[in-house]
């Protein structure tokens, strides 16, 4: 994949969909939810998949919402790696069972990551590691996919040092472990304080276990500064709503918001090459490592400089 990546820009690395809003939880940092919506009917989830692989998609990540409460997702895999396409799955891991991840590992899921907020659940979120152990040696006993624990720090996490127990217990059970900073409820972020930077640079004594490195981005975001990158979100990531529009991630909904089944090839180029706002402070870490493949060539410019025309030029001079 990456190989592929590194050759050509003309296709789309990574796309979350989402195959529903509703979440059974209501974390305080989140508003990536709501508690009502109806799943996203699996035709339509089908026809959304197909248009990925038209667009040369390498990677599907199923997210939500909580992506389990669709009561067909193993359709929806299957239909990613029908095309041949990595299926991955974001989840809560609050409806996981052995009956489940079996019923996953035949759907052909390829990896799929948790996030553990804390070890005793509060009001700020209810992923704890107290709740969720016993899905946690679930997985180890029956999954057949790669599974990663993400803990975190900020966002108004009360006990930051909770993260370094989730990273034990991860590597414990044999999963790979990643750490991440998260916004609040507006989406945006903060400094570390003391005590979540010390834990920040505790966890990457684990690197060598770590599915999703912590990198450059996280340094500087750790520290309040700005990053000097070039998003390629919209061209080589893809975040595509329930309502099947093309977002450039799930914190700047609304942006391009093209239907999905409208979406060419000549809108990826676009985005490729036009500069976003919002990419100094942003979070999202797998936007970010994405557009990593592409840092080192060609230059962006504002949206309203960039036409095709312009992208010729834009090319030439690199």
């Amino acid at each position: 994949m990456i190989g592929r990546g590194l050759i050509s820009t003309k296709h789309v690395v990574l796309a979350h969909i989402i195959p529903t809003r509703r979440c059974n939880l209501a974390c305080a940092y989140c508003n990536e939810y709501d508690d009502f919506s109806r799943p996203v009917p699996t035709e339509e989830m089908i026809r959304r998949i197909d248009r990925l692989a038209y667009l040369k998609t390498s990677i599907v990540t199923i997210s939500g919402g909580e992506p389990l409460l669709h009561p067909e997702i193993e359709k929806i895999i299957q239909r990613i790696r029908h095309h041949g396409m990595i299926a991955g799955i974001i989840t809560n891991g609050y409806l996981l069972t052995p009956k489940k991840i079996v019923s996953l590992n035949q759907a052909g899921l390829e990896h799929l990551q948790i996030s553990i907020d804390n070890i005793q659940p509060d009001e700020v979120s209810r992923k704890s590691l107290k709740v969720l152990d016993r899905k946690l040696q679930y997985l180890r006993d029956f999954a057949e996919f790669a599974v990663n624990i993400n803990s975190v720090i900020g966002g108004g996490i009360r006990n930051p040092e909770d993260a370094e127990l989730i990273t034990n217990r991860a590597v414990q059970l044999g999963f790979s472990s990643s750490l991440g900073i998260i916004h609040d409820s507006s989406g945006a972020v903060k400094p570390l304080n003391r005590r979540e930077e010390r834990v920040f640079h505790e966890i990457r004594n684990y690197g060598k276990h770590s599915y999703s490195r912590l990198n450059w981005f996280q340094h500087n975001l750790a520290r309040g500064k700005p990053n000097d990158w070039r998003c390629r979100a919209g061209a080589r990531y893809l975040y595509i709503c329930e309502n099947g529009l093309v977002h450039y991630c799930s914190q700047q909904r609304g942006y391009p918001g093209i239907p999905l089944e409208k979406y060419t090839f000549a809108d990826m180029e676009r985005e490729y090459f036009s500069k976003k706002a919002c990419a100094p402070t942003c979070t999202v870490s797998c936007v970010q490592k994405v557009s990593v493949i592409d840092h080192w060539r060609d230059p962006q410019a504002d949206p309203v400089d960039v036409t095709p025309h312009r992208s010729q030029e834009i090319r030439k001079v690199v």
